[in-house]
């Protein structure tokens, strides 16, 4: 009784008169709950506006007096953090634990403060515990530091030096911890965001990787096998084997279920998510959707992981051609409340799926809005950043085929043959650039379909050969080039393109351009 005893009296004598947060279930409402309910509703207002709002007005002392305001409620929703709910599943497991290691960490030392040695002790050894058992090795190490302090301030010199023993433990595989963190920021700053920095980096990978694993050998922690596990999966996609890919997440779920891995340190959706990814770019589409939807409730709708997730999950449904049930997953993320607040390049790529769909599905003509945003300006994706610059060319080339419009579609044609000459050279680049020699020949033989349908069975033969591509080196195929192929000729069946006032022409082959058709 004597430690609670003594706590009571440390809370009752030292405890504040007035908490400092928010009663959340009140009714009342104060200028600091009704900033609160405008701040959490969602719509994006000006300062200005939330000022009138809550003051009525927006004159210089409202202004003034709100900037208070704004500061108090942000010190009493920082107190809050400490009594956040982190059971959800479908957030990182790992973070209720960590926290409870955190929470125990905060306790002892505010008891060593109070000088109250018995109850730190006691929190400070089953922080330690918990550290140790989680693989929180930081952590540790700083529970036994301050436990190592407190057994000299406290004269127990048997207990002392069991701690130091321990914390040089801890120390070593905090340091092979700490190699494998700048080992893995080596990796990742080399990789950049760029498929030239990429490119470059294939060479050195498998030198990370034998470092990684070494130090992994050698701690045998979660956050060395952690970092192995991701640059493993980073360096699979990045040459293109999927299948590796789907067999290291496969592992790692077998290893969960064994036992072989902690189950309360593991992200399952980020093994999700990769499992995903392996069976989009290996083109297994029907056995990767069966998976997504499998997968999905795991995914929490607000976090950007659902997402990422659910763009992979649109993607697999558009390869395998299921046009009803990628608009169906396209919906649903538009509708989501939080899809305004995701990053304008994700937006994007959102609008460039819809704007495909709106070719695929059977309800007839594009949406004059979507394709007027896609067709007039290209969105902000960096010639030289992975993926998207090929598809967004080639979606304005479909759509201007739709309109018949000669002229624009001489100008996407030729873009697309400049960037076929600048940046599709490598031999993992051979899928975009036969596609692109596909697209040519509508040029070559005056857009007619039937003649670019034979002239083009050799090169759609070795199309479809092809093996598909490393991440280092793809452009994304938004669609399969194959089925856009198919549309391409579907399109041109309708009518050739035609220039302004120009009666239409027959197919005849044109010489020149012929020459000019780019190689594989």
């Amino acid at each position: 009784m004597k430690e609670i005893t003594n706590l009571a009296q440390i809370v009752t004598s030292r405890g504040l008169a007035n908490l400092p947060l928010l009663d959340l279930a009140s009714t009342q409402d104060t200028k600091e709950l009704h900033l609160l309910r405008v701040l959490s509703h969602g719509t994006e207002l000006t300062e200005r506006q939330i000022v009138k709002e809550v003051y009525g007005m927006s004159t210089p002392a409202a202004l003034a007096a709100f900037q208070q305001l704004k500061a108090r409620l942000q010190a009493k929703l920082l107190n809050h953090l400490f009594f956040l709910d982190h059971t959800d599943p479908r957030h990182l497991v790992t973070r209720r634990y960590e926290m409870g290691v955190l929470h125990l960490l905060h306790q002892a030392t505010a008891l060593t403060l109070e000088g109250e040695y018995g109850l730190a002790e006691q929190r400070l050894r089953r922080c330690l515990l918990l550290a140790d058992r989680e693989g929180f090795i930081a952590h540790a190490v700083q529970a036994a530091r301050q436990l190592r302090t407190l057994y000299v301030t406290r004269r127990k010199p048997v207990r002392y030096r069991e701690t130091v023993a321990e914390l040089a433990r801890l120390q070593q595989l905090l340091a092979w911890e700490d190699e494998a963190e700048h080992v893995n920021a080596e990796l990742r700053v080399a990789a950049g965001n760029s498929v030239a920095s990429q490119h470059r980096l294939l060479p050195q990978f498998p030198d990370y990787i034998t470092q990684l694993q070494a130090l992994h050998d050698q701690a045998q922690t979660f956050n060395t096998y952690w970092l192995l596990y991701r640059a493993r999966l980073f360096y699979e996609g990045l040459r293109g084997n999927f299948l590796e890919v789907m067999h290291i997440t496969a592992q790692a779920e077998q290893d969960l279920q064994v036992g072989r891995l902690n189950e309360r340190r593991f992200d399952h959706r980020y093994n999700y998510f990769m499992a995903i990814y392996g069976h989009l770019m290996s083109r297994q589409s029907l056995r990767g959707l069966e998976l997504a939807r499998q997968y999905l409730p795991a995914f929490h709708a607000s976090s950007t992981n659902w997402f990422v997730f659910q763009e992979n999950h649109c993607l697999l449904a558009l390869q395998a051609g299921d046009w009803p049930y990628a608009r169906a997953v396209l919906d649903a993320v538009t509708a989501n409340p939080s899809y305004p607040k995701q990053q304008a390049v994700a937006r994007q790529r959102w609008d460039l799926y819809r704007t495909y769909l709106e070719f695929l599905l059977p309800a007839g003509r594009l949406a004059r809005p979507t394709v007027a945003q896609w067709a007039l300006t290209l969105p902000d994706f960096n010639r030289d950043k992975r993926g998207h610059h090929v598809a967004v060319l080639i979606v304005q080339l479909l759509y201007y085929l739709q309109r018949r419009d000669l002229d624009a579609v001489m100008i996407r044609l030729e873009r697309l043959r400049k960037y076929q000459q600048l940046h599709l050279h490598e031999e993992q680049a051979l899928r975009s650039r036969l596609f692109l020699r596909l697209l040519m020949l509508l040029l070559e033989w005056d857009f007619n379909p039937r003649v670019c349908a034979q002239r083009g069975q050799s090169l759609l033969a070795k199309l479809q050969a092809a093996p598909l591509p490393g991440e280092a080196f793809a452009e994304i195929e938004v669609v399969p080039y194959e089925k856009l192929w198919d549309l391409t000729l579907h399109l041109l069946q309708q009518g050739p393109p035609l220039a302004a006032n120009a009666a239409p022409r027959r197919g005849r082959p044109r010489g020149k351009t012929r020459e000019a058709t780019p190689s594989a």
